[in-house]
């Protein structure tokens, strides 16, 4: 695909996700890691991992796609969003690259075959920013019959979503919030266009599990989760799996206190109330 157009003779846009970033000669995006170098877009994390790990599949978190099987997933540096409470914010809130570590696409299906994972999975930092690396690992491991997962906050661009169709198994999209100002202010993004990304992937071929992290005092009130919980069932379908993932204090959160279990107990109540199959509990013993 397509990975930017020209804006002007100045600049390009960079068309990943939906912050649409203009890209001037030499400098980056949002996300510090894409740039404009000759009027030509460059994904500077090519090759460069910054994480390369087994996991369970059921870790990403995905518990109704290939369960028990193992994924080799790999991360890399640099987000889109400002998350304070980002458990991975040494790699997601950094622009250091390390070049010294390098992983082509044909390494990384190797170490997948060698280790006979079922997956590979594109997480750990924020793939849509490392698309055009993600994508080339893809479309070869399906070559060799492996599946590809996506752990994302959501935030793809249409030109992105209609082009994952092509090389990705499953996601695990985050729906952090309901709340417009929330997104807009704390996480410097939109909740529309992830809402979008969401029902996208609903009805598309792509596998899809939600995960919302509840954070204490910020959206984990009965109001909010009514809120998330009724689009999940009205517009992306019941049969949807919900993760509901317990907050413990981290990066610039440290002062907030984890969430309590009957927090996730009652949120899970909210959520089967709505006739949501599938709501499954994250991180509950560190909520004890």
């Amino acid at each position: 695909m397509q990975y930017s157009r020209y804006k002007d003779e100045h600049a390009i846009t960079c068309l990943l996700c939906r912050h649409y970033c203009t890209l001037k000669e030499g400098k980056h995006g949002i996300c510090g890691t894409n740039f404009n170098e000759g009027g030509k877009f460059i994904n500077k994390t090519y090759n460069h991992p910054s994480a390369v790990h087994i996991d369970p599949i059921e870790k990403k978190p995905l518990y109704h796609f290939l369960p028990g099987s193992t994924s080799l997933s790999l991360g890399t540096v640099g987000c889109n969003f400002r998350c304070p409470f980002c458990q991975n914010y040494s790699i997601s809130q950094t622009s250091a690259i390390d070049t010294s570590i390098v992983y082509t696409p044909q390494d990384l299906v190797d170490l997948a075959l060698k280790h006979k994972t079922q997956s590979i999975s594109y997480t750990y930092n924020e793939p849509t920013i490392f698309y055009p690396y993600a994508r080339d690992i893809g479309m070869l491991a399906k070559e060799h019959g492996l599946k590809n997962v996506f752990v994302s906050n959501g935030f793809e661009s249409p030109e992105v979503l209609e082009d994952m169709v092509l090389w990705v198994d499953a996601a695990n999209i985050d729906l952090k919030s309901f709340s417009h100002e929330y997104y807009k202010k704390v996480l410097k993004a939109d909740l529309d266009g992830v809402l979008d990304t969401l029902r996208f992937l609903a009805r598309s071929p792509i596998h899809l599990e939600v995960t919302t992290l509840l954070v204490p005092d910020n959206n984990d009130s009965d109001e909010e989760i009514e809120k998330m919980a009724r689009f999940m069932a009205e517009e992306l379908g019941c049969d949807i799996p919900w993760h509901l993932s317990a907050f413990h204090p981290d990066y610039k959160m440290l002062s907030t206190h984890a969430t309590k279990l009957s927090t996730m107990e009652r949120a899970r109540e909210i959520a089967k109330s709505f006739g949501i199959e599938h709501v499954h509990l994250g991180n509950v013993f560190s909520a004890i």
